[in-house]
């Protein structure tokens, strides 16, 4: 038998492995254990701020702290699981994920709350990176990949979708902490099939783990969202200069000592690829514009247009049935059409969806809602899945994890910048709203943190002041929502028109690998 014939063979072995769909099945109950955690936690927001009292700041680290510690360390993550063990990572990080989750459904105060936050962000960082590694390694037929990751980035959006349904379901009748708790059904399910249908994958050469450098990573990434959060809350001042410069310099040191070592963490040389690279900027900037909307949206439909948690989680259902939808039928129109077409085109449609959204006001009726959500699902579906294929298909299948942790670094750190620019710009319009006279000051002060704030203190005044005061807050709270939403618009617009010329000539591949 010819060498020839021997790796035909492999190659076709390697497209049509057994139980190859039945292991992305597996794979995709760690996507939905993260989306489902993420989405959930706006709609318990609420009822959250009534019983643990956070600040409007305190408010704002508990929904980015998770997205600040796992941008900071899916790099080093990724680069791991290629090392140690895709696999072995992801059980373990499945398993650290519903323990933590244990710590938030039971956290007492704001600052017990931002800490388990931060510790389920560094399980969370084990899972995104090795899931997406795994499909590469699952699926040697491009045409197949393309349809896996679709599946993989459905069934995001589906944990999008049912986060909110099953979170709103179980704050109508049992406490916030519920909705964590939700996560320890998948994770049990995740680990004990997992075990048995995943294979193992890992580079076969890897290389020293470099300490210094996953240090640098984190230190770096923590200090530069920091130091915007910071700037976008509070303006110019010495903390936010200080975090900056540090982080600046650690991702510099960190740049310098990847190009310099033998087995780097990340391999610098995989931005040189323009689709690569592309792709990255695509899917950070389109999530900055997209996460600090989509956080205050079910605050908007809980407090500002009085609809029940499971009738809130229900109304932000379209989003997720577009991209659902365009997941699946992302790869089929990218080879029909062109990459950048189909990415350009999806990143305008959010855009153009965002701007509708600035006519926004308390009485905005449920038609054009929905209407402007399924577009935007539509739009990021596209967008999402192509990039995802782009980013996997531009590397070596031994760098996957690697190539994997860019791509949702990207995405957590356009979350974490998305909800600290947008959410400051919301809560900056929110506070300054005039407060209606006969309203203590105590009452005053506390309505001016959050809206939630502003709806719980209304009730220790008389019932023509505490409408008086409601209104204006909800008032504030669209007014700023407006804005961010404009400001959301332009940054997918941009996106839209960056992406035209970054993914020019791009193309997903065809056929078997060889």
């Amino acid at each position: 038998m010819t060498t020839s014939t021997l790796t035909n063979r492999s190659h076709t072995e390697g497209a049509h492995r057994p139980g190859r769909w039945l292991a992305l099945s597996v794979l995709v109950l760690a996507v939905l254990l993260v989306a489902v955690d993420a989405t959930v936690l706006g709609l318990a927001t609420p009822f959250l701020s009534e019983d643990l009292k956070p600040s409007g700041t305190q408010l704002l680290w508990i929904g980015d702290v998770y997205s600040f510690v796992i941008a900071g360390l899916l790099v080093s993550m990724g680069s791991l699981g290629d090392r140690i063990g895709r696999k072995k990572l992801l059980l373990i990080g499945a398993t650290a994920f519903g323990a933590v989750s244990v710590l938030n459904a039971y956290a007492t105060s704001p600052e017990a709350m931002i800490a388990a936050r931060a510790l389920l962000g560094v399980a969370g960082a084990t899972l995104m990176p090795s899931t997406l590694a795994l499909i590469r390694n699952l699926f040697h037929d491009p045409r197949e990949r393309s349809l896996a990751i679709g599946i993989w980035g459905a069934m995001a959006s589906a944990g999008a979708a049912v986060g909110p349904v099953v979170g709103g379901f179980l704050l109508e009748h049992f406490w916030w902490g519920s909705v964590f708790l939700i996560n320890l059904p998948v994770m049990g399910v995740l680990v004990v099939v997992g075990l048995k249908l995943i294979p193992e994958s890992k580079n076969p050469a890897p290389g020293p783990w470099d300490l210094p450098s996953v240090l640098l990573s984190l230190v770096g990434m923590i200090g530069v969202v920091y130091a915007i959060k910071e700037l976008a809350s509070h303006g110019a001042s010495l903390d936010a200069a200080v975090a900056a410069l540090a982080g600046i310099a650690a991702l510099t040191w960190f740049v310098r000592r990847q190009l310099t070592l033998a087995a780097p963490l990340l391999d610098m040389r995989l931005f040189r690829h323009r689709g690569f690279s592309g792709a990255v900027l695509a899917d950070l900037l389109t999530i900055l514009g997209l996460s600090g909307l989509v956080f205050f949206l079910s605050q908007f439909f809980q407090l500002v247009q009085g609809r029940h948690p499971l009738e809130a989680g229900l109304a932000e259902l379209p989003a997720a049935v577009g991209a659902v939808t365009a997941g699946l039928m992302a790869g089929l129109a990218a080879r029909r059409f062109s990459v950048r077409s189909v990415v350009s085109g999806g990143l305008a449609a959010v855009g153009l969806s965002l701007a509708v959204l600035t006519t926004l006001d308390q009485h905005t009726g449920y038609p054009l809602l929905g209407g402007a959500l399924l577009v935007v699902g539509v739009g990021a579906g596209f967008a999402f899945t192509v990039t995802a294929d782009v980013i996997l298909s531009s590397v070596p299948k031994e760098q996957a994890g690697s190539a994997s942790a860019v791509s949702e670094t990207a995405y957590e750190l356009g979350a974490a910048l998305g909800i600290a620019l947008l959410g400051s710009i919301v809560t900056g319009v929110y506070r300054d709203f005039a407060t209606p006279s006969g309203v203590p000051s105590g009452t005053a002060s506390a309505a001016h943190e959050s809206l939630g704030g502003a709806v719980e203190a209304s009730g220790s005044l008389a019932p023509e002041t505490a409408t008086a005061l409601v209104s204006a807050a909800q008032e504030a709270f669209v007014d700023g929502l407006r804005i961010a939403a404009g400001v959301g618009a332009a940054v997918l617009l941009a996106t839209a028109v960056a992406a035209w010329f970054l993914l020019k000539g791009q193309k997903l591949e065809d056929g078997v690998e060889h």
